[in-house]
């Protein structure tokens, strides 16, 4: 069995930078003026780990019944570290921000149009499913969620107008200037080639006779528009087997030769490096970006040992397909 040599994932660290928080968690229960009565009007962050309840302490109240019961003792709003209990973006966050252009395109996908949403950036590289037909592409790009470094948490009350009682208070968690760190990886496996059959269940479209050709065509003609540079090809075979295979079993599908990966590479890398984002009166971007053109078997090594890494394309990339 041949081993498969050459780049197999293009890893990344991100440093961004910004301002309050983008990613809110909503309302939380937290300690009130009685114990069996918590406020629900203070606003937290999304925090890495954090419980808004002490494990194994408990308040006891009793029923109208007479009957006792025990509750979760709560924490105070105070109640936060912030270098254990970091606020983050969450991945899902991140990815919405990133595809934002094709954010709803998905709604409209169907069986009859799935070839121009794998012409586009969406099937590429974000991945979908459509539901009705069960057609699926797993996305080829990881991204970890952003964690802040800095910790510039504060406990803020706020006053609403009008007449003052215990509703028109509430909370919130805010931040100051916020510095994040985050880890990704473009897996060269599942961004060179796109299956095409139901045999394996990940059939990203259904093809009749002789179309795989045209949806390569269409498909290659979207790559070359990214980098006129390049001379990306995208092929159809009608049996592309995984190297090492033993019956040498294979599906429909496309392969992405070099080029036409190293085009979409470039252009997730540079969608990453101009990631903004910013809702809620507050901010965040992307800072700067290291790059890991990794032809290793370690996963993510960039984020264990960064004099490892490779921050150029000093090989090709990895192939994990042939036609038979």
């Amino acid at each position: 069995m041949e081993k498969v040599i050459g780049i197999k994932s293009v890893d990344f660290k991100i440093t961004a930078l910004g301002h309050g928080v983008v990613n809110w968690n909503g309302p939380t229960a937290l300690k009130g003026e009685h114990p069996l009565k918590p406020y629900e009007n203070h606003t937290l962050p999304k925090l890495r780990g954090y419980s808004n309840s002490i494990p194994n302490e408990f308040d006891e109240g009793i029923t109208s019944k007479g009957n006792s019961f025990k509750v979760n003792r709560l924490k105070e709003a105070t109640d936060i570290d912030f270098k254990k209990n970091p606020l983050y973006v969450s991945q899902n966050c991140i990815r919405h921000h990133l595809f934002k252009s094709q954010a709803f395109d998905l709604h409209y996908a169907k069986k009859s149009n799935l070839e121009k949403i794998l012409a586009s950036i969406t099937g590429l590289v974000r991945g979908y499913v459509v539901t009705a037909s069960q057609n699926k592409r797993t996305s080829p790009l990881l991204i970890e969620d952003f964690v802040d470094q800095l910790g510039n948490g504060n406990f803020e009350q706020f006053g609403q107008a009008g007449e003052r009682d215990s509703s028109s208070f509430f909370s919130k968690t805010t931040f100051g200037d916020t510095q994040y760190i985050s880890y990704g990886s473009i897996s060269i496996e599942q961004l060179q080639f796109i299956s095409l059959d139901k045999k394996f269940d990940r059939e990203a479209m259904e093809i009749k006779q002789g179309q795989g050709e045209e949806v390569a065509q269409q498909v290659q003609d979207f790559i070359q528009t990214l980098n006129t540079n390049l001379n990306p090809s995208v092929a159809f075979h009608e049996n592309y087997v995984r190297n090492g295979t033993i019956f040498e079993e294979g599906e429909n599908g496309l392969l992405l030769n070099n080029d036409a990966i190293q085009a979409l590479v470039e252009y997730i890398l540079t969608m990453i490096s101009e990631l903004s984002i910013r809702q809620a009166k507050s901010y965040m971007y992307v800072d700067s970006i290291t790059i890991d053109y990794n032809d290793s078997n370690k996963m993510m090594r960039i984020k264990r040992d960064e004099s490892s890494i490779s921050e150029t394309s000093e090989s090709e990339y990895a192939s994990y397909f042939y036609a038979k």
